[in-house]
């Protein structure tokens, strides 16, 4: 069988022909907008993208940025982490460095597609974003008010989600780790009832170490095996069933040390510091949600502890309230 070029449409032709597919595909995409109720035509797309979801292989995971008032620990680490798979096909990053930092902290954009191997299984990350949308008699200008949620979405084969939920997310959590570790840089925390968890930080720019610290040799000797003492007893807090923490009282007349102790502490262990006024504190939720948003390894510091609460005897507490128990043992037996 013979064909003749002649047969053949010209560009031109198809150029046409496709301009008015397209634009009789828009007329009738806009008579549908006008005739069909936007309710209606949700309620179609939705049963598209659910029978759509039922035919597909994949599933999607979603990292959110916030678990209710606190950040999630996973989403810092997928932004850590996938900052280190960005591709030549990659068009949007981000950049920030603090002052103190010593390298570019590079993360992923939004609608961002990244794509990651685990033991040969196509892993695909997207950065997503949905807007905040708030009421005007409750608008907040505040600088640290969020104005958007932010998530990641996580799609594989659906045969790989063990795979995926026991192996592959701890390591991201394990790489992320290492790569903060690399670039910390110690931050300051105060408190701001307008960010939302109630901190807001700035760089910890401190000169203080334990180099030029001035005190005791034995004193310096002592703390400074506390503190790697207390480090590499993680596992062992968590085995007889304690919390991980540990107190130190600092006390003396002002300018004797104390601030810059602390600030040496946090550059040995490259611990954020968190500095706690109690005289800020309103009422008891709101202590309990800025211990919620402080980090782990972390240094709490609550300053003039002496002066902002009231100590009480609790001999003599004892005391009042069994003077109090005979006073009413007493006025029962009168009204017998």
């Amino acid at each position: 069988m013979v064909f003749s070029s002649d047969a053949l449409p010209s560009s031109a032709a198809l150029l046409s022909a496709a301009a008015s597919l397209t634009a009789s595909v828009l007329l009738l995409r806009s008579i549908a907008n006008d005739l069909i109720p936007a309710d209606l035509q949700n309620t179609f797309f939705s049963s598209i993208r659910k029978l759509s979801d039922r035919l597909s292989s994949q599933l999607t995971v979603v990292v959110d940025e916030f678990d209710g008032l606190t950040s999630n620990h996973m989403f810092d680490a997928a932004n850590t982490y996938l900052g280190t798979k960005l591709s030549p096909s990659t068009r949007r990053i981000k950049v920030n460095k603090q002052e103190k930092d010593d390298e570019l902290a590079v993360t992923v954009d939004r609608n961002q597609e990244i794509v990651d191997f685990f033991r040969d299984v196509k892993l695909k990350w997207v950065s997503q974003s949905t807007i905040i949308k708030q009421l005007a008699s409750k608008v907040d200008h505040s600088a640290n008010a969020r104005t958007e949620l932010r998530y990641f979405e996580l799609s594989f084969h659906k045969m790989h989600k063990d795979m995926v939920l026991k192996d592959y997310l701890p390591y991201v959590l394990q790489i992320a780790k290492e790569i903060k570790e690399e670039i910390k840089g110690v931050r300051l925390h105060t408190v701001d009832y307008s960010g939302t968890d109630y901190w807001s930080s700035v760089a910890l720019n401190h000169p203080a170490t334990f180099n030029t610290m001035a005190m005791d040799s034995e004193a310096k000797k002592e703390l400074i095996e506390d503190l790697i003492q207390f480090i590499s007893r993680k596992d062992y807090y968590r085995r007889v069933g304690k919390a991980w923490k540990r107190g130190y009282l600092f006390y003396g007349p002002p300018g004797t040390g104390k601030s810059s102790l602390v600030a040496a502490m946090a550059n040995y262990l490259k611990f954020d510091v968190y500095d706690l006024d109690l005289r800020e504190v309103q009422c008891n939720s709101d202590l309990r949600r800025l211990l919620i948003g402080s980090a782990n390894r972390s240094i709490l510091v609550i300053e003039d502890i002496d002066c902002n609460v009231g100590v009480q005897n609790r001999d003599s507490e004892s005391e009042a309230r069994t003077v109090e128990d005979d006073k009413a043992r007493k006025s029962q037996a009168r009204e017998k």
